[in-house]
C-alpha cells in the first residue's frame, strides 16, 4: 500500500514538472531573443580592415600557388629527363 503512494507522489511530480516546462515555440522563441542580445555585443571589424585582410590573403594565394606551380612544373620536367635518359 506504501509502494503504491510513493508511486503516485511520484507519478503527480513528473507531471508537474512537465507542466512547468514551456512549450516548443516559446523556447524557439526565447532563443532567437538570445541570439539576437548576443548580435548585439558582437563587435564588427571596420570596412578598412576587412578589405586589407583580404587582399593579404589573396595575395598569399597566389604566391603559394605559383610556387606551388613552379615545383610542379620542375618535378614534371625532371621526370621527363630522367624518362629519357632510361
Amino acid at each position: 500500500m506504501a509502494e503504491k503512494e510513493v508511486k503516485d507522489v511520484a507519478k503527480k511530480e513528473v507531471a508537474k514538472a512537465k507542466a512547468k516546462k514551456p512549450s516548443i515555440f516559446s523556447r524557439i522563441a526565447a532563443w532567437f531573443r538570445s541570439c539576437k542580445s548576443e548580435m548585439k555585443k558582437v563587435v564588427w571589424a571596420s570596412w578598412s580592415s576587412v578589405r586589407n585582410n583580404s587582399l593579404m590573403v589573396l595575395i598569399c594565394i597566389i604566391i603559394v600557388s605559383a610556387v606551388i606551380g613552379l615545383v610542379d612544373y620542375l618535378f614534371s620536367q625532371g621526370f621527363t629527363i630522367l624518362g629519357k635518359l632510361i
